[in-house]
């Protein structure tokens, strides 16, 4: 009998304890078993996987910490105006000078890509000198983020996080002209992504030290990966394609120039039309054919 009769302390914990489950039920405490909210490389994982590519290796690299979702570089993406860089500054003496003395330290790179592919050495010099400074600024952009990010940005709330992420006073594009572009990239992105990966695989290189342009263009010759599989050369004969070497980037260049019409003594519109595939850029187009005029000289 007296253990059914409720004394003070007991009511307490009573009490409390209809308190707690009231609490429990309105959502103040959040149960241990919330799921995990998505995250922004989900849905590219699985894409990755059901295109063939392994699910394990996938699942591993997307889970390393070097692996992340870019939001400020591939904003930085959407706001980039090819007009307003300064290319002028390579044709200037200290810059021709600088490429001189690189077509003597690379002069047998330079004779063979010239020899084999009939490219010649001042153009390839003159792309190196624009593109990278002659191999001293090859980018510091994570090419696996920049890539897989521009890819996932197929789905809604990563796309969101893009847009979100633009400054205010900075924004070009409405959001509808932003929607465009976000699906024309993110489909360019995804092959490229594809191109990457299966690169890196095949030479043994590790994708997540690799770092490269805001767009993911990478090296020496600042390919994008995509073009690596077309057109990149064993330029030192190691067994490996490695345009952060230059022997290998002077010879991926030239390959890729002759594949698009570069022939021994083209005409200056002939030449232009073939450097345009490099870069659709006509201010870049002719700051590489004056340096290359600068550099025969």
């Amino acid at each position: 009998m007296l253990d059914n009769i409720p004394t003070p302390l007991t009511g307490r914990f009573k009490r409390y304890g209809m308190t707690i489950l009231a609490l429990l039920l309105a959502g103040w405490f959040a149960p241990a078993c919330v799921a995990e909210p998505s995250k922004p490389f989900d849905a590219l994982e699985k894409r990755l996987i059901a295109d063939g590519f392994d699910s394990a290796h996938i699942k591993t690299l997307f889970a390393s910490p070097d692996v992340s979702f870019e939001e400020r570089g591939v904003s930085a993406y959407f706001m980039h105006n090819e007009a307003k860089l300064n290319y002028k500054q390579f044709t200037r003496i200290w810059n021709i000078e600088s490429a001189k003395i690189y077509m003597k330290t690379h002069k047998e790179a330079l004779a063979y890509a010239e020899k084999t592919f009939e490219v010649d050495k001042e153009v390839i010099t003159a792309i190196i000198l624009v593109e990278t400074k002659l191999g001293t600024y090859v980018g510091n952009k994570s090419v696996i983020n920049t890539l897989a990010t521009l890819s996932a940005m197929t789905d809604e709330k990563p796309r969101q996080m893009i847009w979100d992420n633009l400054p205010d006073d900075d924004r070009r594009m409405s959001r509808k002209e932003f929607e465009k572009k976000a699906d024309q990239k993110a489909n360019w992105a995804y092959g490229e992504l594809k191109a990457f990966l299966t690169y890196t695989e095949k030479e043994g290189m590790d994708p997540t030290v690799i770092k490269g342009s805001y767009a993911g263009a990478m090296g020496i010759s600042q390919f994008m990966p995509s073009n690596i599989a077309l057109y990149g050369q064993d330029g030192n004969a190691d067994g490996q394609v490695d345009l952060f070497v230059h022997a290998d980037a002077i010879s991926s260049i030239a390959s890729y120039l002759k594949h698009y019409g570069w022939k021994p003594g083209l005409a200056r519109e002939q030449a232009f039309k073939v450097v345009y595939h490099y870069n659709h850029s006509k201010y870049y187009v002719d700051t590489i054919l004056d340096i290359a005029d600068k550099l025969k000289g």
